[in-house]
């Protein structure tokens, strides 16, 4: 098996493991357990948490000390085994510190992944940012694999799904160890201040206005990612408690039809090379931006009758709004650090978005919701909808205003300057 299919193996189980729970868990939440939305938020906020503490760690760790494939796998494993155990859990308080420890292996293991596939390409001599998006849509395919054996297997509102997870993330730990190798990119002199032989000097990138400000609305735009990742699943199948929409396929297949945003980000991911080398890095992010306010604002005055269009486009342009955020930056950081701290760029990336943005996203918007938009146990999601609209509508008009940068051609090549 040549180098691209070997890190396209690993990029479909690494989405596979998460898909098979992310979209559907709101259902076991809501529906099987019928525990409240501020403890849910609170549950999807350890995927903030665990972005802010471990990506730019593990990162270090891979930079300075432990080949990236192996610490890589090592994660995925332990990250299997809280999996296993949170059908176990019959309380929210338990299932919290359990998915906790999950979220602590998994979320770093998405920007490692990204700096082992960088490493093993670059290695083998190939365009990082040609080669990498065709690898990274078999990631999508795996998430959407997932979704559709959750769904089909009548298991979307079932303990099962954690099973599914954790049986794909022990075949990509063990599997890990097979990669190429990518050991640490520098030895530290004995001379080297403290903080550079912890790899902390990743975080003078702060101290670029460009770099700063685009970590700023990382973490903005992160608020944003995980909202309909939380609760789309949940809002679908709530259409039930309608008469009319009862027996719809909308209610009986949510996940598959969740699953078309993950479909449109194949076709996203492969059209970023165009699009960045055409418009540049602001107005990518800008477009994305402005799709997560169409991603809202369709879910808001969508139905599964007449209004299944708008859901439907909602899915679609999930692709636009997902991927032009999280891979377009991915490159970016990759193009504007060298390579004695890409794994702990990365991991600032991940913190910044994945990690303080999810956290205040699930933590806040699950208490919105409760205290606003739910009465007596019904949601509003029209509303919900549309505020969540209007705070990316906020974010795109401060960042076109604030983010100060001149396209050129030329800037994957040179993109801090």
């Amino acid at each position: 098996m040549n180098i691209k299919n070997r890190l396209t193996v690993m990029s479909f189980l690494q989405f596979f493991v998460w898909g098979a729970w992310l979209i559907t868990i709101g259902n076991y939440w809501f529906a099987t357990k019928q525990w409240s939305g501020a403890e849910f938020g609170a549950v999807f906020s350890t995927l903030g948490i665990s972005s802010i503490l471990m990506p730019a760690l593990t990162g270090i760790i891979a930079d300075r000390w432990v080949n990236a494939e192996k610490l890589y796998g090592i994660l995925h494993i332990l990250g299997g085994l809280a999996l296993c155990y949170l059908p176990q859990v019959d309380n929210p308080t338990t299932f919290y510190w359990v998915i906790f420890g999950a979220m602590l292996c998994y979320m770093p293991s998405i920007s490692l992944s990204n700096s082992v596939a960088y490493t093993i390409l670059k290695n083998n001599d190939y365009d990082v940012v040609k080669v990498f998006p065709p690898i990274r849509v078999w990631g999508t395919v795996g998430f959407i694999a997932a979704m559709w054996i959750t769904n089909l297997s009548g298991n979307k509102a079932s303990a099962n799904m954690f099973y599914i997870a954790a049986i794909a993330a022990f075949i990509l730990g063990i599997y890990a160890f097979a990669l190429p190798k990518c050991p640490p990119q520098k030895q530290i002199d004995g001379d080297a201040s403290f903080a550079k032989k912890l790899g902390l000097n990743a975080f003078k990138l702060f101290g670029t206005y460009k770099m700063a400000l685009f970590f700023i609305f990382s973490m903005f735009l992160g608020g944003a990612l995980q909202l309909t990742n939380m609760y789309g699943d949940t809002y679908l199948s709530e259409f039930a408690k309608v008469p009319q929409y009862a027996d719809s396929f909308v209610v009986k297949y949510s996940t598959i039809i969740m699953s078309i945003s993950q479909i449109s980000e194949t076709l996203f991911i492969l059209a970023i090379p165009f699009f960045l080398k055409r418009f540049g890095i602001k107005q990518v992010m800008l477009i994305s931006m402005l799709a997560w306010v169409l991603r809202f604002g369709w879910f808001a005055y969508g139905n599964p009758a007449d209004g299944l269009w708008m859901i439907i486009m909602s899915c679609i342009v999930y692709g636009m709004a997902f991927d032009f955020f999280n891979i377009s930056g991915s490159l970016f950081i990759e193009t504007s650090t060298d390579n004695t701290m890409r794994s702990s760029a990365q991991g600032l990336f991940m913190m910044m978005s994945n990690g303080f943005g999810a956290f205040f996203g699930g933590i806040i918007s699950g208490q919105v919701i409760d205290t606003f938009f739910t009465h007596n146990g019904v949601r509003d999601w029209h509303n919900i909808w549309l505020s969540f609209a209007g705070y990316a509508l906020v974010v795109a008009i401060a960042f076109a205003i604030l983010f100060k940068h001149k396209h050129n051609p030329n800037e994957l090549e040179k993109v801090v300057g």
